[in-house]
């Protein structure tokens, strides 16, 4: 595509977040023709895929970091130029936010009928299962370890972005199903403690664009909120050093 790698990022975190939230409103929102099947293993497996699509746009163009913590894990491990940081996690946050809206407006006669607001906040924003926000915390830490780690041992070839030279700078287009699958095994392996955000964006994003449209008894959880951002932060970073140390 001939585009700019911002743009690149906004898309396909565009893609990423309207197809991950659509399948959580397709099972979790009333009179939708999914509600009730086997939501787990259907939001698991289409999270996966969301990401695959996601990464299958914009890898040639940005390295389809689709996630701030993998822009810092890259970052860390020397893959990423540090002045090109902002700007993609800018694409990033502004992308979820539009995915997340426009999965709103496709779904929009299922969220009016659906009165469970915690059913609700959840198509736009993860939580824990058990509230404890040490555990939490640890929990979004190694499930995006596991994510960024296996992203920095699949990353693709060196482009040049704005004059600066990228040495493995993100994931290529044939790299899109093996990272679509790293995120489908940490759904089902790690992500039943707290739905598995292992992305800053993913989460904020949504939870902002659910802060703003018009519900009465509306919980953003705000407080919960700094979990799903710190803690993929950390992770992303750890698994860049870790990746500098092993090679």
């Amino acid at each position: 595509m001939n585009i700019s790698p911002f743009i690149a990022e906004l898309i396909g975190t565009t893609f990423l977040l309207l197809l991950g939230q659509g399948v959580v409103a397709n099972v979790k929102l009333k009179k939708t023709i999914g509600e009730g099947q086997n939501p787990w293993l259907l939001i698991t497996f289409a999270w996966g895929f969301a990401v695959f699509v996601g990464v299958f746009i914009a890898g040639s163009v940005s390295g389809a970091h689709l996630n701030p913590a993998v822009t810092f894990g890259l970052a860390v491990a020397g893959k990423f130029s540090w002045s090109l940081v902002p700007s993609y996690i800018l694409a990033q946050l502004i992308g979820a936010m539009l995915g997340s809206w426009l999965c709103y407006i496709a779904y929009i006669d299922h969220y009016r009928e659906t009165k469970n607001e915690d059913d609700v906040r959840a198509t736009f924003c993860t939580g824990p299962a058990i509230r404890n926000y040490k555990n939490n915390l640890f929990a979004e830490i190694i499930g995006t370890f596991v994510l960024v780690f296996c992203a920095l041992s699949i990353v693709g070839p060196n482009i040049h972005i704005e004059g600066i030279n990228i040495e493995n700078f993100g994931l290529g287009s044939i790299d899109a199903l093996p990272i679509g699958i790293v995120v489908m095994v940490i759904g089902m392996g790690l992500g039943g403690n707290t739905g598995f955000a292992i992305n800053p964006a993913r989460d904020f994003g949504p939870r902002l664009v659910y802060s703003l449209i018009p519900r009465e008894n509306k919980n953003s959880d705000w407080v919960y909120s700094l979990i799903p951002i710190i803690g993929p932060i950390i992770g992303g970073i750890l698994a860049g050093y870790f990746f500098i140390v092993i090679t």
